[in-house]
């Protein structure tokens, strides 16, 4: 989550996007996300807790507040619980906005290559 929290404060899209599950890439808004990055003045991200349901987990959350001031003045704050999930030694976030619904014969937003029917659902 830090790492995504200096990428917004950096202007880095192409790492938060690359930071998101694949199966959601397609869903992002390059654009409105490198003007939300830049026209904001960052405060500070505050990392609440995290937890996994166990060690080797490949599921894990993240409780966090994230600060910014808008280009009028305003300041804000957003607290999330956000999940990540670990696909091939690498860590994802899952974009809340854009959730996965794949079909019973889609492939699996896992990434294993399976139909989601025959391996998550």
């Amino acid at each position: 989550m830090r790492s995504r929290y200096s990428a917004y404060t950096l202007g880095l899209v192409d790492y938060l996007i690359n930071t998101t599950l694949p199966a959601q890439q397609a869903n992002l808004d390059r654009k409105a996300m490198r003007q939300w990055s830049k026209q904001s003045r960052w405060l500070g991200l505050e990392v609440i807790a995290s937890e996994a349901t166990r060690p080797d987990s490949d599921q894990a959350w993240v409780r966090f507040i994230a600060r910014w001031q808008d280009p009028n003045g305003e300041k804000q704050a957003h607290e999330e619980h956000s999940e990540f999930r670990r696909e091939q030694g690498r860590w994802y976030f899952i974009d809340p906005n854009h959730p996965l619904k794949p079909g019973r014969n889609s492939p699996c937003p896992c990434g294993s290559g399976k139909k989601y029917k025959q391996c998550c659902l």
